[in-house]
């Protein structure tokens, strides 16, 4: 078998193993879209990292953390639901990202290859990047896993039994956020 079949199988499993602990979450939490609005940020993170001149990694985990507090300090306000803040942010990023495009007269960039990525083009180095952040991943949410599990069955519980549930729901929202970017 070739190297890079194995490498995308490797890349594979790896995202795998750490989609399932998260996504339950995800589900239980009724935050499907807060992938998608991770995701569509990471274009304006590499968007950023051109103009700047940095690592495209780095460009896109510090916008797609940025993201994430953006979100939490917007969701304190109640004045619009989550969705709508979700899609206000998905689609605020995603044009600001491809206005920064347009700024980079003299890089071309493949938008769908940063968009929707080539598992068959996964290097050595972003299997690294997948195992590395998939452990400290699986090794925090174990750590938050029954604070996170309470917050999310019964919020005000939560409160009562004293966990720390706002703290609980960021901590959780960066890590999400970190592994999508990743």
């Amino acid at each position: 078998m070739d190297d890079f079949i194995l490498r995308a199988i490797w890349a594979g499993l790896g995202v795998a193993i750490v989609a399932g602990p998260l996504g339950v979450f995800v589900v239980w939490r009724r935050m499907a879209y807060f992938g998608d609005t991770v995701s569509h940020s990471a274009l304006l993170g590499v968007a950023l990292a051109l103009l700047i001149g940095m690592d495209i990694t780095v460009g896109v985990i510090g916008v797609c953390i940025g993201l994430t507090g953006l979100l939490l300090l917007l969701q304190r306000q109640r004045h619009l639901g989550g969705d709508t803040l979700l899609g206000i942010l998905t689609h605020g990023a995603l044009a600001a990202g491809m206005i920064a495009l347009s700024f980079l007269e003299t890089v071309r960039v493949d938008l769908m290859g940063y968009l929707f990525g080539d598992i068959l083009a996964v290097s050595f180095l972003d299997l690294v990047w997948i195992y590395g952040s998939g452990a400290v991943t699986l090794a925090v949410l174990a750590g938050l896993w029954r604070p996170l599990l309470s917050a999310t069955v019964h919020e005000e519980l939560a409160r009562v039994e004293g966990r720390p549930v706002a703290t609980v729901q960021a901590v959780y929202m960066v890590l999400l956020a970190l592994y999508i970017a990743v």
